[in-house]
């Protein structure tokens, strides 16, 4: 018997249960939940679940999972637990006027350095002295073990004046 690890995106309603549900879903069927990340966007839950299952279990899992009522799942299968990727974890938190094309921007500038995305949280919030409209962003990066950490917040910074950025190197405790 061998083990499959599959990565699912759900999308729904958001409602109480949902969670509930799925890993009801997942543990009748013999299936482990690894690990996941879920959130509540505008009145719709979506989540993304990481799970092994037994081969001759992954036939049932998966019809379970596309009967359940009101989620939108998707099931891919993965090769299992990749190795630790090598470079220096970073984290960056950035806050700036709100704009279109602000998360393109901060993309670009992380992709010309190298660096790539791990965890990116996005939110916009009024200025506590004023009512413009802020965007925050939190996210865990990964960058190569030479990378210049100076320079890549010196481009962000340099995508608007009123951007304010602080990376730091991630520790252990992170």
């Amino acid at each position: 018997m061998s083990t499959r690890h599959l990565v699912l995106t759900v999308i729904g309603d958001d409602r109480p249960g949902l969670v509930e549900q799925l890993a009801t879903a997942i543990s009748s069927h013999h299936g482990n939940w690894l690990e996941s990340s879920m959130a509540h966007l505008a009145g719709k839950f979506a989540g993304i679940v990481e799970l092994s299952v037994d081969s001759d279990h992954l036939d049932p899992l998966t019809a379970a999972l596309d009967d359940l009522p009101g989620l939108r799942i998707t099931a891919e299968e993965t090769g299992g637990e990749l190795p630790a990727a090598a470079g220096q974890r970073l984290t960056l938190s950035l806050v700036g006027h709100d704009r279109i094309g602000i998360v393109r921007e901060v993309s670009q500038v992380l992709a010309q350095h190298g660096v790539n995305v791990e965890a990116l949280n996005t939110f916009t919030a009024s200025a506590p002295m004023s009512a413009e409209i802020l965007f925050h962003a939190d996210a865990d990066l990964l960058a190569a073990a030479g990378a210049d950490v100076d320079a890549l917040r010196r481009s962000l910074e340099a995508l608007s004046d009123d951007l304010m950025v602080d990376i730091r190197r991630a520790t252990e405790d992170d």
